[in-house]
C-alpha cells in the first residue's frame, strides 16, 4: 500500500501558490465542480452538524462548506501544516485543524459529513478502498460522503483527451507554461481512478446509495449515503 507522503511534501513546498487563481485555471468546471459538492451536502437526512474535510489544504472546500452551514463544526484535516497554516489564517477559529494523513485513523465520528476535494487521488487503489472503509464507519446514519475529485478515463483515449483538453483550458485560462509543467510535477504522484471503479468500492465499502452527480472529462463528484 502507498501512503501519500510524497504528496503531503509536494503540496508542503508549494502552499504558497495553491491559491484560488491558480486552482480555477487548473480546474475548469471549477464553479460547478465545487457548487455540486456543496449542494450534495442537502443529501444528508439532516442538515450536517459536524463535517470533517479530507485532505482539506488550504480550506477551499472547507470555506464552502461553512459558508451553507455557518453553524457546522468543521474539522479541517491534512498532512502538510503549511496547507492548514493557510487555512487557520483565513479561517481561524471557525473550524478545527488536525494534521494527519489520509491513511491515518479518521477523527471519531458520527460526523454528518464527510468531504473532500482533489486529495483522494494522492492513494493508491487499495488505500482508497481502505479509506472509503473507515469514512463509511465514522459518518452517522443518513450521513453523507461527498467526493470531489479528478478521475481516470475509462480507456487510453479518454486519458489522453482529459489531459489535453485540462492543458488547453487552463493555458486559455491564464495559467503560464511554468504553472502548467509544476502541475504536470505535482500530478506526477496522482493515481486516479475511474468513476466506474470508484462507486464499485463505494458500494464494498457498506453504501447503499452512491452516484456521480457531476461530471467534465476528468473531474467528478462522487456522492454516497450511509444507511440509515
Amino acid at each position: 500500500m502507498t501512503d501519500d507522503h510524497g504528496a503531503t511534501e509536494i503540496f508542503e513546498a508549494h502552499a504558497g501558490d495553491y491559491r484560488d487563481r491558480l486552482r480555477r485555471q487548473l480546474v475548469p468546471p471549477f464553479d460547478a465542480f465545487y457548487g455540486t459538492a456543496i449542494d450534495a451536502l442537502a443529501l444528508a437526512a439532516q442538515p450536517p452538524a459536524r463535517v470533517l474535510d479530507l485532505g482539506a489544504g488550504t480550506g477551499m472546500l472547507a470555506r464552502r462548506v461553512l459558508d451553507a452551514y455557518p453553524t457546522a463544526d468543521v474539522v479541517l484535516l491534512d498532512g502538510a501544516p503549511a496547507m492548514l497554516d493557510q487555512a487557520r489564517a483565513e479561517l481561524g477559529d471557525r473550524a478545527a485543524y488536525v494534521e494527519a494523513d489520509l491513511t491515518d485513523p479518521l477523527p471519531a465520528g458520527p460526523w454528518g459529513a464527510i468531504v473532500s476535494a482533489l486529495a483522494i487521488h494522492h492513494l493508491d487503489d487499495d488505500a482508497k478502498r481502505a479509506l472509503f472503509v473507515r469514512v463509511h464507519h465514522e459518518l452517522a446514519p443518513g450521513g453523507v460522503f461527498v467526493n470531489a475529485e479528478q478521475v481516470a478515463g475509462p480507456t487510453a483515449l479518454f486519458a489522453d483527451h482529459y489531459q489535453r483538453w485540462q492543458h488547453e483550458q487552463a493555458l486559455a485560462r491564464g495559467a503560464s507554461d511554468e504553472e502548467w509543467e509544476a502541475t504536470l510535477q505535482r500530478m506526477r504522484l496522482d493515481r486516479w481512478a475511474t468513476v466506474e471503479h470508484q462507486l464499485a468500492w463505494l458500494r464494498d465499502a457498506g453504501f447503499g446509495d452512491a452516484d456521480c452527480l457531476f461530471k467534465d472529462r476528468g473531474f467528478a463528484v462522487l456522492v454516497a449515503r450511509r444507511s440509515g
